[in-house]
């Protein structure tokens, strides 16, 4: 197992150097060699099931641990060594033993994300939506984390006063404005803007200053418009969800990089759901999915059952939202 846990670790370095984030793919790198002895070492290196981002991602169990020392303040030499974006083995081991209970603690959470910036793909679908079908959304998101997305209504794109999302946008820009009237979401471990904050942050990589920037205005926003987060399985909650239709209403069923996440009873039954709720011009359901296939970043695609059925590729996406190819097409 101590090696599939350092294979772990040197394939997250990989993905976060892919993803842009060198200081944590350098982490990633050292902890792969670094780590030998002490209870942290023992605990990671012995890990039973999946150590990589495909099972219980441990390198980033640990790294969010780090991150949360400075965050909290505990460690200032860390603090230093990540304001100056220079880490070396010794200080990362100086603070994993320093800390070891802390960390320890935080080992036995997997990590949780809720990337805002993968609202401005919500703003370009809800948009394109209002061009076929104006009604006000109801918005119902799988895999919702905190909520902090089914906020994306209340987000901006380019340029505006708190939560400002700027992808690298290629294609043209979508116009149209919609409403929304309702919003909720699932999750099978709901975290809160209120008290969640610091778990959110430290996950999110700390050489991204724009990335965490942009998490502290969401938690802030959210705390005034709470989002409404329930406990459960996707499938189970989006089959009570649309077994009435709601009149009036575009429901409007979206996941962003979650489906990967989801049991394959999971996934088997939100499709039966998709396929099988009533909707008709009076009420019409939606859904879009922001998902790997297996190309260059995440697919956008979009259905929509108003008494007729269209489905349309809306085009590609960065996993963390920092560009987006906005190439709408119908498909059969």
């Amino acid at each position: 197992m101590t090696t599939t846990v350092r294979e772990a670790f040197r394939d997250q370095a990989r993905a976060c150097r892919d993803l842009g984030s060198p200081m944590t793919a350098d982490i990633c790198d050292l902890l792969a060699d670094a780590l030998q002895d002490g209870p942290v070492a023992d605990r990671m290196l012995d890990w039973p099931g999946d150590p990589s981002s495909r099972g219980h991602s441990v390198p980033l169990r640990l790294c969010g641990a780090l991150h949360a020392l400075v965050l909290t303040g505990r460690d200032a030499a860390l603090a230093d060594a990540y304001a100056a974006r220079r880490v070396d083995a010794d200080l990362l081991l100086a603070a994993i033993d320093g800390h070891r209970d802390f960390v320890l603690d935080w080992l036995d959470s997997p990590p949780q994300t809720n990337e805002v910036a993968r609202s401005a793909a919500l703003i370009g679908a809800a948009r394109f939506l209002s061009g076929h079908c104006d009604m006000p959304l109801s918005l119902l998101e799988l895999g919702t984390s905190a909520g902090l997305n089914l906020n994306f209504d209340r987000y901006h794109l380019f340029e505006g006063d708190g939560v400002v999302l700027t992808p690298e946008w290629r294609g043209d820009v979508p116009q149209g404005s919609f409403a929304v009237a309702d919003r909720r979401g699932v999750d099978l471990n709901p975290l809160s803007a209120e008290h969640d904050g610091l778990r959110l942050m430290a996950y999110c990589w700390a050489d991204q200053d724009a990335r965490l920037e942009r998490l502290r205005a969401a938690l802030a926003l959210a705390r005034t418009h709470p989002p409404m987060v329930e406990a459960g399985d996707a499938g189970a909650w989006l089959r009570d969800r649309l077994a009435l239709p709601e009149p009036g209403r575009l429901r409007l069923v979206f996941h962003t990089v979650a489906a990967q996440y989801f049991p394959p009873q999971t996934l088997d039954m939100v499709a039966d759901t998709l396929a099988r709720s009533p909707a008709d011009a009076a009420s019409p359901l939606a859904h879009f999915g922001m998902e790997a296939d297996g190309g260059h970043g995440a697919a956008l695609s979009l259905t929509l059952r108003d008494g007729d059925t269209r489905r349309w590729s809306l085009g590609r996406a960065d996993f963390h939202g920092r560009w987006i190819e906005w190439a709408p097409r119908p498909l059969a």
